[in-house]
């Protein structure tokens, strides 16, 4: 049976499309955080989240702290992580809010996220990469699947030779050094 929408009926909430911190057993994600070495910091709700650049309910960070909130995208906590993982030991030291670096590192950000995601029963790869689809993440192939598995070669490289993925493509669970 085929459903309309009426203008009375509410919109669906995008953020409900994604898997937020709430739907998840926060002790998994701790549990990578710390392997990083990277502090996890819940944020109360309707509470401004520190150190986010999109804005709340995307995650921020500070120096070696991630932080979240319930509503807060699952995505959002690992990229940021992510974030702190490939950047060099001088900008982590003083990073507040703008994680900075150039395509190389961004795109090294994004696949490493979608490997992270393996490490988190609550989510997976797949499941990672339809909900960067879904939040807006733009890859030339049209999906991040695509770009994942057919274009990003230049990503897994940069993450072998800075040591934070092994040949396997499984994370070291080391930060970039230099």
């Amino acid at each position: 049976m085929n459903r309309t929408t009426t203008a009375t009926e509410e919109q669906p909430d995008l953020s409900r499309t994604v898997l937020c911190i709430e739907h998840i057993p926060l002790a998994e994600l701790q549990q990578i955080t710390e392997y990083y070495g990277v502090t996890l910091q819940q944020v109360a709700s309707h509470h401004t989240i520190p150190g986010s650049w999109f804005g709340d309910p995307e995650a921020g960070i500070i120096r070696m702290n991630l932080y979240v909130r319930n509503d807060t995208p699952l995505h959002s906590a690992l990229h940021e992580l992510c974030h702190l993982v490939c950047m060099d030991n001088l900008r982590r030291t003083t990073l507040d809010t703008n994680a900075g670096g150039g395509y190389d590192e961004e795109d090294a950000v994004n696949y490493l996220q979608i490997l992270l995601a393996d490490q988190l029963p609550c989510c997976g790869r797949l499941r990672m990469m339809q909900d960067m689809d879904s939040w807006g993440y733009s890859y030339r192939l049209g999906s991040a699947t695509a770009w994942f598995y057919e274009d990003a070669e230049d990503a897994r490289q940069w993450l072998f030779a800075h040591q934070l993925i092994n040949p396997q493509e499984q994370p070291t669970w080391q930060l970039r050094q230099g």
